[in-house]
């Protein structure tokens, strides 16, 4: 189902990574959420994990429709379009879009190759030169997000 124009649309977005194993790799999905939702501006984030930790994509959707959603906008947060975020994440979308009728979804490309992703490749590759490649005892937010130091707080966005 399609919102007219005519109605009001209240959208949720889900950011859906791998999943994890480690707790910690699971939680940066969680801080890009909460970043993603600061700086859009958008009520209704949800972070998911395709498989191997909770939240999983049924759990999100869920939570999405719980909050009053009429769309769900799901964005892999996977870099290329191979299997996960081709077939199986959108698999598992509609899969979770089935218990709920009259509610919208749409699943996003991956990143891809974004400029800003190769300035981010850039900026890691020149942090850890500065810092003379001795990531242990770096101070930077790269290393942070890892757990090699205390994380930075969010920066404030002005848009």
């Amino acid at each position: 189902m399609t919102t007219s124009k005519d109605s009001p649309e209240r959208m949720g977005i889900i950011l859906v990574d791998h999943g994890s194993r480690f707790p910690a790799a699971n939680d940066m999905l969680h801080d890009v959420a909460a970043i993603f939702q600061k700086i859009s501006g958008c009520a209704i984030v949800e972070p998911a994990h395709m498989e191997l930790a909770p939240p999983s994509i049924m759990q999100a959707f869920d939570a999405c429709v719980r909050q009053g959603v009429t769309r769900v906008v799901v964005h892999p947060y996977f870099l290329a379009p191979g299997r996960h975020s081709t077939t199986d994440i959108p698999r598992l979308v509609r899969e979770a879009a089935a218990a709920h009728p009259g509610v919208a979804f749409h699943v996003t490309p991956p990143l891809g190759r974004e400029r800003k992703i190769v300035e981010v490749i850039l900026q890691r590759v020149q942090q850890c030169a500065a810092n003379n490649y001795d990531c242990e005892n770096c101070t930077c937010d790269s290393c942070a997000a890892v757990g090699r130091t205390p994380p930075a707080p969010i920066p404030e966005h002005n848009a």
